[in-house]
């Protein structure tokens, strides 16, 4: 079945198929002990910088949540928007494990500015409230817009100003990359953020994500907080080897222009209807429409996507790597024989 559903409806990218095959040839160390970990962990500071700590963690869940409880204290709070994915769609794991209060902030366009986050950060060092300590952002966002380079480097003034951390949920950080036209390097480490979840699952890989300190004093703990976290992989090369691939020969960028790009083609047929209202910006891989409800249930038949917004039946249309333009153009035909019916 192909879907709008999700980038995760997706099936593996061949090369990361290809690369988990090369991995399973033979017996290697265990827990991160092998070379293919090593040489994954060295695409990343090819990217990224020597400067850095790099962990290997099952899922996005897992990534951000230890990403946080790396970063905080269980009496800090963490400011995100009320969209951000540790809010809405994990459940109350960020709150179990780390303890922290989610103080979240409304939004629009899925961004939060650094006016809100100000408002938010109150009674520090009183101790009958929440302390703020984490900054948390998704890049892209849940909407699947953008922060600009100079929309982070805001949030970390901000975050500096009051001895915060800025953290960015990248589950998506390929689509941003892409949209931004800039090098991973230039809205993360350039624009001052501590700590990335950067993720691989969305684009093109089997399982895995990584978790990045750029701020390395926040990875002091973390060989056991992942372990504790109940994320640490003992056959971690099947991990590594797929990151390997996804960050060789453009890989990553290849997926995710096509994605992208493909959204961008699904906004534009469904601009074409009248009775459709796209309501969010397309930066990345996902295009938010307002769809009437009479032909709903009948086009999710033909490629099926979530209702975003129960009320106003806004919708939530992602594109994956493997996206194709027929099945973009069936979708859109489909869409206007429904409501010319």
């Amino acid at each position: 079945m192909k879907a709008f559903a999700s980038d995760n409806y997706s099936g593996v990218h061949p090369a990361i198929m290809e690369a988990l095959h090369r991995a399973n040839t033979e017996h290697m160390g265990s827990y991160g002990s092998d070379p293919v970990t090593d040489r994954a962990v060295k695409k990343f500071r090819d990217y990224f910088g020597n400067d850095i700590e790099v962990f290997f963690v099952y899922n996005g869940t897992g990534a951000n949540v230890l990403a946080l409880n790396a970063a905080t204290q269980s009496f800090n709070s963490i400011i995100c928007s009320d969209l951000a994915h540790i809010n809405v769609d994990e459940s109350t794991a960020p709150e179990k494990f780390t303890g922290c209060k989610l103080v979240t902030l409304p939004t629009i366009d899925g961004k939060i500015y650094p006016e809100q986050v100000e408002h938010r950060i109150q009674r520090m060092g009183d101790q009958h409230h929440p302390q703020a300590k984490v900054i948390s952002i998704s890049q892209s966002t849940e909407y699947s817009t953008v922060y600009s380079v100079e929309e982070v480097k805001a949030l970390s003034v901000v975050a500096k100003k009051y001895n915060l951390y800025l953290h960015m949920d990248g589950a998506r950080i390929s689509n941003a990359a892409v949209s931004l036209g800039k090098s991973f390097h230039e809205f993360t480490v350039d624009a001052g953020v501590d700590i990335l979840s950067f993720g691989g699952t969305k684009n093109g890989m089997m399982f895995g994500e990584a978790v990045i300190f750029f701020n390395r004093d926040l990875a002091r703990y973390f060989y056991f907080q992942r372990k504790q976290g109940m994320q640490l992989h003992s056959k971690m090369r099947f991990i590594s080897a797929q990151f390997e691939a996804l960050l060789s020969n453009d890989l990553w960028k290849r997926n995710a222009e096509h994605s992208n790009r493909m959204a961008k083609l699904l906004e534009h047929g469904l601009r074409q209807i009248p009775q459709i209202k796209i309501t969010q910006q397309v930066d990345g891989n996902g295009v938010f429409a307002i769809i009437p409800k009479k032909i709903t249930e009948a086009l999710q038949e033909e490629m099926y996507f979530y209702v975003w917004n129960e009320h106003t039946n806004e919708c939530r249309l992602m594109c994956s790597f493997d996206s194709k333009e027929e099945e973009i153009a069936n979708f859109i035909r489909k869409a206007k024989q429904l409501l010319e019916a």
